[in-house]
């Protein structure tokens, strides 16, 4: 089964910067066990840009799709047997990178 694991940062609260290091070497041991398909880290909301192409016209919007103090931070993809192991994995994420982890599964 395949989890999208977020990392939620908070702007009131925002975690700490010194974590790279410590999420390399998390991201290499979820490699060498299988469960990494993908992560990346994202730019701050400032840099987001809403497209909402359902009307007549294309309507582009800067900043993030919701105003928040908790944004979206970064993502994992990982592929793991069961809930159980994904949650494990996301509660030494969450240490790792000193954020909230939100783990939902792909339909």
């Amino acid at each position: 089964m395949r989890y999208l694991v977020s990392v939620i940062d908070d702007k009131s609260d925002p975690g700490s910067t010194d974590r790279q290091p410590a999420i390399s070497a998390f991201n290499e041991r979820l490699i060498a066990e299988g469960y990494w398909v993908f992560s990346g880290g994202l730019a701050d909301t400032d840099a987001a840009t809403v497209v909402d192409n359902r009307g007549e016209q294309t309507v582009f919007s800067d900043g993030p799709f919701v105003e928040s103090k908790e944004y979206l931070a970064g993502v994992w993809v990982w592929e793991a047997p069961d809930l159980d192991v994904a949650l494990k994995l996301a509660a030494e994420a969450s240490k790792i990178c000193d954020r909230k982890i939100e783990v939902r599964p792909f339909q």
